[in-house]
């Protein structure tokens, strides 16, 4: 099947470099967003989001001709949803921008059409949510149009090179609307491209990151275990994984982003009463940066009122600017709470503000005063900072390292007091 023209529904993480990559392939792509900030800024050439190499090639597509960006829906040969999926309060997924989405494409459904959705959505969602919203155009799905559910599988900071690298999953109402998204992503995916039923592919998508999740918590405990014995979990887990059948991933303040710490959700709120070891790892997951706050309070004698705290780092992952469901913002709103004096530098993202903190727009303002550097994201310039750096820009010589970023013996010679998540000492 061949495509000519496509429109793509949420210009955000996955939908605005997808846009991009097909309209530097030569396809004609609208690309759609309700927000008329980002509508705006794109159709100007000015990309509203921090990744490498996005900027140029939303530059090109737009000045090209190639993307024309609008807050409505055309007509195209197919449709793609890459709205975001959180979820509400209850933890169970919030599907209203995937429902807006596939209502706006009834009046310019045609017949031989394409729709995939990318939104990473709980099992069942294409069958039961999408297929009766878009068969309100009077076509049927399987038969009048093809349907697919295609998750992204990308990593915040690799998203270009891996769109386009990375094995693609693609689930069907049936055979044909597989074999029609292959053909859609056979047009600038490299790697192999999968074919399947759409619930599957939904199910895979969860499943990737829920296995992801599970063992991240499993370290964190670890780290908490390491800590009540006295033991160095960096230590044991660099002798752990020497087994050749053993990976132990590293402990950290919590696990953040609108992947890993959403998606292990969607199956709990599916099937509660048989999913208890994938909501006790979200729960130890979520409870990690309580943790490392009663830290924080243990090294500031108990109490954390008017203790002055320099954070570094508010990302959800290293060198990246995504602050969505980020453990090291939570940490903060903790500190906060606690009656803390926080000042905060994130060096990939200076316009973000957070109740009560002061932003800091460098590492000198934000640690000027401190009596405790808190490292919470392992960004490139942290992990590269000296001791005598940092000594020259504060008179603090208190640290806590949430991500094993620093090298103790340095830090120790310079004469700071470094203590490390999972490092006690007793």
């Amino acid at each position: 099947m061949k495509f000519e023209s496509i429109c793509v529904l949420g210009l955000g993480y996955i939908g605005l470099p997808t846009a991009s990559t097909f309209a530097a392939r030569g396809m004609r792509v609208t690309g759609v967003d309700v927000n008329m900030e980002v509508v705006r800024s794109l159709q100007n050439g000015q990309a509203h989001i921090h990744e490498p190499g996005l900027r140029e090639l939303v530059q090109q597509a737009v000045g090209s001709g190639r993307l024309v960006v609008q807050d409505k829906p055309a007509e195209a040969d197919a449709f793609i949803i890459a709205v975001p999926t959180p979820f509400h309060e209850d933890k169970s997924a919030d599907l209203s921008a995937v429902v807006a989405a596939a209502e706006s494409i009834v009046p310019v459904l045609r017949r031989g059409n394409l729709v995939v959705l990318e939104s990473t959505s709980p099992p069942r969602t294409t069958l039961d949510v999408v297929v009766p919203i878009l068969e309100r155009s009077g076509l049927k799905a399987g038969q009048d149009f093809h349907l697919t559910y295609s998750p992204e599988r990308v990593l915040p900071g690799q998203i270009i090179r891996e769109l386009s690298q990375n094995a693609r999953v693609v689930g069907g109402v049936d055979r044909a609307s597989a074999e029609a998204a292959r053909d859609l992503y056979g047009t600038f995916v490299t790697g192999e491209i999968v074919l399947t039923d759409a619930t599957t592919a939904e199910m895979v998508k969860l499943m990737e990151n829920t296995y992801r999740d599970i063992n991240i918590a499993i370290a964190n405990e670890f780290s908490r275990l390491a800590e009540r014995f006295g033991v160095d979990i960096w230590e044991a887990i660099d002798i752990a994984n020497r087994h050749p059948r053993v990976k132990i991933l590293n402990p950290g303040p919590g696990v953040g982003g609108h992947c890993i710490s959403v998606d292990p959700w969607f199956l709990v709120k599916a099937a509660p009463d048989i999913t208890p070891l994938i909501e006790t790892a979200r729960r130890v997951n979520d409870d990690q940066p309580l943790f490392v706050v009663d830290r924080i309070r243990a090294m500031m004698d108990g109490d954390l009122r008017g203790r002055r705290i320099a954070v570094l780092g508010l990302a959800f992952k290293p060198d990246v600017d995504d602050l969505r469901e980020s453990p090291a913002v939570k940490i903060v709103e903790l500190l906060v709470q606690a009656g803390a004096q926080v000042s905060v530098f994130e060096p990939m993202d200076d316009d973000f503000t957070l109740p009560g903190v002061r932003t800091a727009k460098t590492l000198a303002v934000a640690v000027a005063d401190c009596e405790l550097v808190l490292l919470l994201v392992g960004h490139a310039p942290f992990r590269k900072l000296l001791p005598g750096e940092l000594a020259t820009i504060t008179t603090s010589r208190l640290i806590f390292d949430a991500v094993n970023a620093l090298e103790p013996q340095p830090w120790a010679h310079a004469g700071f007091d470094l203590h490390r998540l999972g490092a006690s000492r007793i």
